[in-house]
């Protein structure tokens, strides 16, 4: 009866591309115990079954290994399977080892990722609540990182936490002086599934360090653990791969900038490209509130007031580079089926991700209604603001729904 009454409509999924693949996957699910086996022989569980791992490897191993929340969700639906998944990265114990945490971490990514995947799949969950549960997905994971990152900085003596802090995992980061900005997808609550977490690591070296002259190698480990906690591939898979490069002069400056140096740095020579990056930017773990106060205080780089017909020109440079980049003979050289690239290819979702930035920087200084961090959001301000035609946000935005579902 449980089978029967499954949160979602077998026949509205996709039949298995790869047939084979599907029945090895239903075999080994079955193998895991009776009420696997009893579902993988129901009508919901092979339909199911089929339509993730008839078409995916990742989400049949998921699906096998995590059986059990597979399980779960069928009964009682994506939503609360995905607060599962998530619920033990804030009570972690503090004494917890890493590798311990390493393991809930992964495990967390499996359960939440699965859960995402089916409700997508399945027509349950519309674009923006997919994008946004992998986005509190990762954040959720990276604050739990940090939290306990801060904590064995703490008890190696190199930051101060207080005893609440250490014992509340919820409460470590507030005045540790770690700031964690998630930026791109991640900043603007549309994440992928295949994508890198854009992240920027600062930090004030008042706040908590001992020793401010030496904060900055304090930081700079923590950055780096945290980056091989999340990406690092072990048994129990990985979790997001990370990428630290939309930081202030990457090329010149440590993981972990501090932020008396980031803000010079925007505030003298910050380019066009970087007030682009920092319009998703948002503290996404840690020590939020210094996150918003930083973010605050480079406002005026990132909104101009006035016009600046230089950075016009030095925008659509930017999408110049980005044609270069591709090749004559790449992407944007002809429109084509197959082969295209629905991300960077001609007519793509950074295409229209560029359209909405490009208009917000030009707009955005004038008129902060117009500094909305989600694509579909910015669009939909520029169209009511007059300066975009409405159909034309219209089209990009249908255009924009089909190509990320796509």
């Amino acid at each position: 009866v449980l089978f029967r009454s499954a949160c979602f409509d077998p026949e509205s999924l996709p039949r298995p591309f790869d047939p084979d693949a599907a029945a090895l996957a239903r075999e080994s699910f079955a193998e895991r115990g009776e009420a696997e086996r009893a579902f993988a022989a129901s009508a919901a569980g092979r339909a199911l079954l089929d339509a993730l791992a008839g078409h995916s490897p990742y989400l049949a191993d998921l699906a096998i290994r995590e059986s059990g929340a597979l399980l779960a969700l069928a009964a009682t639906g994506p939503e609360d399977a995905f607060a599962r998944a998530l619920d033990p990265l804030g009570r972690i114990d503090p004494a917890t080892p890493r590798p311990a945490v390493a393991a809930l971490l992964r495990q967390a990514k499996r359960q939440g990722a699965l859960a995402a995947a089916v409700a997508d799949i399945a027509g349950l969950w519309p674009l923006d609540r997919v994008t946004g549960a992998l986005s509190d997905l990762a954040e959720a994971s990276i604050d739990a990182a940090c939290a306990h990152l801060l904590r064995e900085a703490a008890a190696r003596g190199e930051l101060r936490l207080s005893g609440a802090a250490r014992a509340e995992p919820r409460l470590v980061g507030r005045h540790s002086g770690l700031v964690v900005l998630g930026m791109g997808k991640l900043g603007g609550r549309e994440l992928n599934y295949s994508s890198d977490v854009d992240l920027m690591v600062l930090y004030d070296p008042t706040v908590a360090a001992y020793h401010a002259d030496r904060a900055g190698a304090v930081y700079v480990r923590i950055a780096r653990d945290l980056v091989r906690l999340l990406e690092e591939r072990t048994a129990e898979g990985y979790v997001f791969r990370t990428d630290l490069r939309l930081r202030p002069d990457p090329a010149a400056t440590p993981l972990a900038v501090s932020i008396p140096a980031a803000i010079t740095y925007y505030e003298s020579m910050g380019q066009n490209w970087e007030r682009a990056a920092m319009i998703k930017a948002r503290p996404v773990a840690a020590d939020r509130a210094a996150g918003e106060s930083f973010l605050r205080e480079i406002r005026p780089f990132v909104w101009r007031r006035h016009l600046d017909f230089a950075a016009v020109a030095d925008i659509h440079s930017i999408k110049r580079q980005i044609h270069a980049h591709k090749g004559a003979k790449g992407a944007h050289a002809t429109i084509r089926v197959e082969g295209h690239d629905v991300k960077l290819g001609r007519g793509g979702i950074r295409e229209i991700e560029f359209t909405a930035q490009v208009l917000q920087l030009i707009w955005g200084g004038r008129e902060p209604g117009l500094r909305d961090p989600t694509t579909l959001g910015a669009l939909t301000a520029l169209a009511a603001a007059g300066k975009i035609d409405p159909a034309a946000v219209a089209d990009l935005s249908k255009a924009y729904v089909f190509l990320r579902n796509l």
